[in-house]
Formats: structure tokens, C-alpha cells, sequence
């Protein structure tokens, strides 16, 4: 073969791949890390259901990432990466209780200021029109047999809130009434369930207000059956980590396979 062959030879065969040296490779890994660290930190975080307020959309052991972002004020230098947007009717939102400080809660966006809302025989009316809500179940609530709250609950506002309604509430609902709505004021929301009958919502505490939003639920991550029988508890340090014990151990049996990676809306 020709000294010219041979170059052509050489020329037409593939560069053997570089291997990636130990630094590069941690170079690249501690990459990842700070990305993830940085979404988890600031764009992303997880909580767990605790109550049946927000069945069949939400269960209780169903974890979520909540997506902190969406709903903040946009910032210049992500203000192009990230959806920013207003908070819509219908959307489901996590945040800090008005009513219990320290106390997060997943529900419902049904009133957005300005909204006009009253409920009628358990059905919502808002702006003069009737919700169709094919997310909303009524399952009773098995603490109050007698459904001593009916009345109110299901035609809120017209029956009165006393004895019904937290103090605040009872106190300071009068003057959100225009005829038989309550109206939305402004940087403020209305939130419900969607398990209707056994909701602790705006109905008996007020109007969310915008700054105690902390953001929107986009993925079940994972979902645990979580009843006494499954996962024995006790709030003590000991039963806490038997708590965890037992769900590490039972992952299997306890996990909820089919609400796995499902998104919430």
C-alpha cells in the first residue's frame, strides 16, 4: 500500500472517542447537583395531602411538588425561563392558612377578585352562572351525622354564619355581601375543596389572601396508603421513625402505583 493509501486510510477511519477524565466527570456531576439543588431550593417543593378536603383529585398520602414560581412575581433574570401567570379560577393552589398560622393547605381556586359567589342547595353559582364541577364529590362526613351545618354549607352565604364560621369570619363576612353573593375583594381569593361536604375552606374562615399563596401543585411524585392499619404513628420522636421503618420496609404494598407520576388539575 501506497504512502498516499495509507493517509487516506487513516483519514476516513473515526477519532477514537476521548475517555472523560475523573475531574471532568465530577465537574459534570457536581453540575447536575447545583441544577437540582437549585430547582428543589427555589422552583420546586414537596408536600404531603393530610386530609380528604381535596378527594378524589388529591388523596390523602398523595406527595406532591408544588411548583413555588408560577405564581410569584416575575424577576428579571428568569422572568423568560419561568410561566409567570395570574392566578386563574379553578386552579388548585397550596398555601399558608389565614385561619391557623404555620398550617399549609392544598385547595381550590373558585373566586378571583372581583367574583360574585354564592352557593345554592350545594351547587356554586359564580358571576350569575351555573358551575358545571365534574371534580366535585359529596361524601358525607361521618363526624357530624346529624349535618348540622348543612344549611350553611351548602347555601353559603344567604343562611347565617354564627355558630358555623369562625369568629373572624362570622364578624366580617357582612361586608362582603352584595345581595346573595359574597364578593371577591381585591388581591384576594376564594378557595373550596373538592371533597365539597367535609371541606374546611373559605366558607367558614374567609378569603385567601394573595400573599399567603405559596404556589400550584404540578405532580404526584408518590402516593402511600396511609391509614392507621398501614403505617402505625405516634407524634413521639420513637414513633415517628417506626412510622418511617415500616414505609421503607413496605414501600411495595403500601405505594399507590397508579397515581405514581400523575399530574394534578
Amino acid at each position: 500500500m501506497t504512502d498516499v493509501a495509507k493517509k487516506e486510510q487513516e483519514q476516513q477511519q473515526p477519532e477514537e472517542k476521548r475517555k472523560e477524565t475523573m475531574v471532568e466527570f465530577l465537574a459534570s456531576l457536581a453540575g447536575v447537583l447545583v441544577t437540582g439543588l437549585f430547582i428543589i431550593t427555589f422552583i420546586l417543593q414537596a408536600f404531603e395531602i393530610p386530609s380528604s378536603s381535596m378527594e378524589d383529585t388529591l388523596l390523602i398520602g398523595d406527595h406532591v411538588f408544588v411548583n413555588r414560581e408560577q405564581f410569584a412575581p416575575p424577576t428579571r433574570w428568569l422572568g423568560r425561563l419561568l410561566p409567570y401567570r395570574d392566578i386563574r379560577r379553578g386552579d388548585i393552589v397550596v398555601f399558608l392558612s389565614p385561619e391557623q398560622p404555620g398550617l399549609f393547605v392544598v385547595k381550590r381556586i373558585m373566586g378571583i377578585p372581583g367574583d360574585r359567589l354564592h352557593l345554592r342547595d350545594g351547587v356554586v353559582y359564580r358571576n350569575g352562572q351555573k358551575l358545571d364541577e365534574l371534580y366535585v364529590r359529596h361524601k358525607g362526613d361521618p363526624t357530624d351525622p346529624d349535618c348540622t351545618r348543612c344549611p350553611y354549607r351548602d347555601n353559603f352565604p344567604a343562611v347565617s354564619p354564627v355558630g358555623n364560621a369562625t369568629m373572624n369570619w362570622q364578624e366580617g363576612m357582612s361586608s362582603h355581601i352584595e345581595g346573595e353573593d359574597i364578593v371577591v375583594p381585591n388581591d384576594s381569593y376564594f378557595g373550596m375543596g373538592d371533597n365539597r361536604d367535609v371541606s374546611f375552606d373559605s366558607r367558614y374562615w374567609g378569603f385567601v389572601p394573595r400573599e399567603n399563596i405559596i404556589g400550584r401543585p404540578l405532580l404526584i411524585y408518590w402516593s402511600v396508603r396511609s391509614s392507621d392499619n398501614d403505617i402505625p404513628a405516634s407524634p413521639s420522636p420513637g414513633g415517628k421513625l417506626h412510622h418511617l421503618a415500616y414505609a421503607v420496609t413496605h414501600v411495595f404494598q403500601i405505594t399507590r402505583w397508579d397515581r405514581t407520576f400523575r399530574l394534578v388539575n
